[in-house]
């Protein structure tokens, strides 16, 4: 095992310095499963914790998301694809952290409110997991909920990966948002469910773009006239100032896993 060989602790236990050695290759390996292009992603603040809610169809989604970004960004996913040998562990290298789907996992929830509150980029799959179809479903409100508690922006992006696999390495579009501010919803059920909705309306109007950027051949600029991202610059990456990586009390174990024990 990864972490039983110390793996995470050559990386100093930071998915911020994980991150920055993952730039060096995992361009290259992208460049090798699809034509991967982005517009808007410098909408997505520069500081200061952020909710991004991403609409879910294939696997390459969060490394055709993540590629893009300047800054680190600590994925929520489903505790099964955690547990897979080497390929959850460098996950939970990465800052991905588990959540159990359908069980109101409150630690997990209690882990992502913190990293927000440290400044930290929470990236969410708002239909809670890949759909089996080529449009995107209901959103649930985990992200609104979240950005909501914590009072930080929502930045909605939308992608066209449907059917893309290691056969089928057809092309992908990923479109950013502007930053939504849901602090005049009102904190509890009601307003969830309507901002919910906002998010939703907003994440459909992204994927048609990117369908329609795929559709085009990848054009300069969209329909709505945002423009097309030019490849990042390893030099321009934004990390945030040294602090913990992880909270490290008891509940954070559950979500956290190895993580957890390496640094504590």
């Amino acid at each position: 095992m990864l972490f039983e060989l110390g793996a995470y602790r050559l990386l100093g236990n930071d998915p911020e310095r994980t991150w920055r050695f993952s730039r060096v290759w995992v361009p290259w390996f992208l460049d090798w499963m699809t034509e991967n292009v982005a517009y808007g992603m410098a909408r997505i603040p520069a500081e200061g914790g952020v909710v991004l809610a991403i609409n879910h169809l294939s696997a390459i989604d969060p490394p055709a998301v993540g590629i893009h970004s300047l800054r680190t960004i600590r994925y929520m996913t489903k505790v099964e694809l955690l547990q897979t040998p080497i390929v959850g562990e460098f996950l939970r290298m990465t800052g991905t952290f588990a959540v159990r789907r359908g069980e109101g996992d409150r630690d997990s929830l209690r882990v992502a409110r913190w990293l927000l509150a440290n400044g930290h980029i929470v990236g969410v799959f708002a239909e809670g997991t890949r759909r089996p179809f080529g449009y995107p479903d209901a959103t649930q409100p985990g992200a609104a909920l979240l950005a909501m508690q914590e009072g930080v922006p929502l930045v909605p992006i939308g992608l066209d990966s449907f059917g893309w696999s290691l056969r089928n390495r057809r092309p992908t579009a990923v479109v950013c948002g502007e930053p939504l501010d849901l602090s005049p919803f009102p904190r509890n059920g009601a307003g969830y469910k309507e901002a919910t909705g906002v998010i939703e309306a907003e994440l459909i109007r992204l994927w048609k773009l990117a369908v329609h950027a795929v559709e085009d051949g990848m054009p300069e600029r969209l329909r709505d006239g945002t423009e097309r991202d030019a490849p990042l610059r390893r030099r321009d990456l934004l990390y945030p100032p040294t602090g913990p990586p992880w909270p490290t009390e008891p509940w954070a174990e559950g979500p956290l896993g190895p993580v957890y024990k390496a640094i504590t």
